[in-house]
């Protein structure tokens, strides 16, 4: 073999010498730096996880049977005259609550922290509310759009529903499990509950869990925020269903 391929096998050796000190090092750091940035921001998006992307929030479904409870159909007229139904609220999250206009104890005190609520996601156009009443024969559509605007109503999403009242009283009962029921030892004959429900984007209804790991069902909707407790020492939850109803517009 001659000198001069002698010299070229050594002058590629170096070369590959030279590499080899130089870049290898680098490479396996470069490597090295890749895989910790890639780790590092998947870390970040575990740890940055917020409803803002439409994760679930942690929020219960009422169960029945072993299947969550959706809101039934309904079909109701509303203080404009209009027919809503339940596929009106689908999209939407929303609080059900069972009223009358004349009611002189509870329903003004839920319908006052109802329109705090109303104020609270004033620019969401996801949030509504719909008012059953129990006294449809005395609560007309004119009647129910004098009420509301009383109370300062303004969401387009807030519907005072009237109808036949055997199926109000079904649907709160067995659709909503709100309590409602005649008794004529009460004020104007009728016995309701003051709770709220509140019912998810694809109509079900959801809560947070009590103590005990169950979901609470409903919300009370006496107790004002300014109260912040009643005589009886039961802690308001308009706060706690703000907060909840937040959750959900995020999902």
């Amino acid at each position: 073999m001659s000198k001069k391929a002698n010299y070229s096998y050594v002058g590629i050796s170096f070369v590959i010498l030279v590499f080899g000190i130089w870049f290898v090092p680098r490479i396996v750091n470069r490597i090295t730096q890749d895989d910790t940035v890639r780790n590092a921001s998947r870390s970040e998006q575990v740890s940055t996880l917020d409803f803002s992307k439409g994760e679930a929030s942690d929020l219960v479904y009422l169960n029945i049977n072993g299947e969550p409870k959706k809101v039934p159909e309904f079909s109701f007229t509303n203080q404009d005259g209009q027919t809503i139904t339940d596929k009106d609220y689908l999209g939407k999250v929303y609080l059900v609550e069972f009223f009358f206009t004349t009611c002189p104890t509870i329903c003004p005190r839920m319908n006052r922290n109802l329109v705090s609520i109303q104020n609270e996601f004033k620019n969401n156009k996801d949030f509504g509310i719909a008012s059953f009443t129990i006294m449809p024969k005395v609560d007309t559509p004119e009647v129910l759009k004098a009420y509301a605007k009383e109370y300062g109503v303004t969401n387009p999403n807030w519907h005072f529903l009237t109808g036949d009242q055997d199926a109000i009283f079904d649907l709160a009962n067995l659709g909503f499990n709100i309590f409602v029921g005649l008794d004529e030892t009460v004020p104007e004959g009728f016995e309701h509950s003051g709770n709220f429900a509140l019912i998810d984007k694809k109509g079900f209804i959801r809560s947070r869990q009590d103590d005990f790991g169950n979901p609470k069902i409903f919300y009370s909707g006496i107790i004002s925020e300014a109260e912040q407790v009643d005589e009886d020492g039961q802690r308001e939850e308009i706060s706690m269903l703000k907060e909840d109803i937040a959750k959900l517009l995020k999902e």
